[in-house]
């Protein structure tokens, strides 16, 4: 499970007094926390794994914002501060598919839901986020599906 791996980072910068990796991982925990907290009301609580590779997803993608902001404002000590965090956040997610692997994928869904046209989009990209939300990148597959259906 990836929340095991994440406290077993925590306990390993600890000991080695990595200071940036371990408040790095420290903030995962916390909006896994978070996280935790919020879907004790759901009513269905999809599985473990899935809860944190979304987290980590949103956290990678808040902080690739966060540096193009700190860069188009000058202010690039902040800017190397938010890309180590990315980096660490990266290493507990699962390996991303490439963009061939996603192209084949949306070919796949596409004929399997019998998608012609972009009115079709919303019913690939569901069934996309379905089947391969945890190994791709939703933000660069909406516009993969685009161009397929286009």
């Amino acid at each position: 499970m990836i929340r095991d791996s994440i406290k077993a980072a925590q306990v390993a910068a600890m000991k080695s007094g990595d200071k940036a990796r371990l408040a790095a991982v420290r903030l995962i925990l916390a909006k896994l926390k978070d996280k935790d907290i919020e879907l004790r009301t759901a009513a269905n609580i999809p599985d473990d794994d899935t809860i944190v590779t979304d987290v980590l997803q949103k956290m990678v993608k808040q902080r690739r914002e966060s540096i193009a902001m700190y860069e188009q404002g000058g202010r690039p000590e902040l800017a190397a501060v938010e890309a180590a965090e990315v980096a660490v956040i990266e290493d507990f997610l699962p390996a991303q598919m490439g963009e061939d692997e996603v192209k084949a994928a949306i070919e796949a869904i596409k004929a399997e839901v019998g998608a012609a046209g972009p009115k079709d989009m919303g019913k690939v990209i569901a069934a996309l986020k379905a089947k391969h939300g945890t190994q791709i990148d939703m933000s660069k597959a909406s516009a993969l599906v685009k161009a397929a259906l286009a």
